[in-house]
């Protein structure tokens, strides 16, 4: 993932959808929310609370919502790209200019602005235990300094770097993962600690 020094730097940057992602982005600072670079991608704020994230990928841009699965969703827009993974997040998939709905675009910020106001949100089982898949148990039972590092890193980064290796679906790929991540173990540095503010 490629980091940005500014909101501006990632969509003078962007190859695909650029015309259509910064239509999206004028629609969206018309609310007044705070915007800021968070997992390297514009994420706009209400309260200290994520509301709304630009997203672009190789075959659409669009929005995600952080309380999407809250949202009313009329118009039956809102997809959850991740399901079995994501609880609150929904995602509005768009592939042209005209996909801009503006007037429906603000009327699920707002109502997800509301939802912040009222204290509303799903939040994460953050209990369920930590299921590390072998490869990486086997890694570290090879490695002590690995396995001291990993033993003192917190529960959420300890699951990211387990979800890492579980989410690639090829043995190569695991493999891959698992080459990269061991040397941030060493260190105690988290997987997404570069994306965290």
């Amino acid at each position: 993932m490629k980091k940005f020094g500014s909101v501006d730097e990632y969509f003078d940057s962007l190859e695909m959808w650029k015309t259509e992602s910064e239509a999206l982005r004028e629609v969206v600072d018309t609310i007044g929310l705070e915007c800021m670079l968070k997992w390297s991608m514009p994420v706009y704020v209400y309260q200290n609370k994520n509301v709304v994230g630009i997203f672009v990928t190789k075959n659409y841009f669009g929005l995600w919502f952080y309380q999407g699965a809250l949202l009313k969703d009329k118009t039956k827009l809102l997809i959850n790209a991740q399901t079995g993974k994501t609880k609150a997040l929904r995602q509005w998939r768009m592939t042209s200019k005209s996909d801009i709905k503006t007037r429906v675009i603000k009327e699920y910020i707002l109502e997800a602005m509301k939802l912040v106001e009222q204290g509303k949100e799903i939040r994460p089982n953050r209990n369920q235990p930590i299921q590390i898949p072998q490869l990486l148990m086997q890694a570290l039972s090879e490695n002590k300094i690995a396995k001291a590092s990993f033993d003192k890193l917190s529960k959420s980064r300890r699951r990211e770097y387990a979800e890492h290796i579980s989410n690639a679906k090829q043995a190569k790929t695991k493999l891959t993962r698992l080459k990269k991540i061991l040397p941030m173990i060493e260190q105690g540095i988290g997987l997404n600690d570069q994306y965290r503010r």
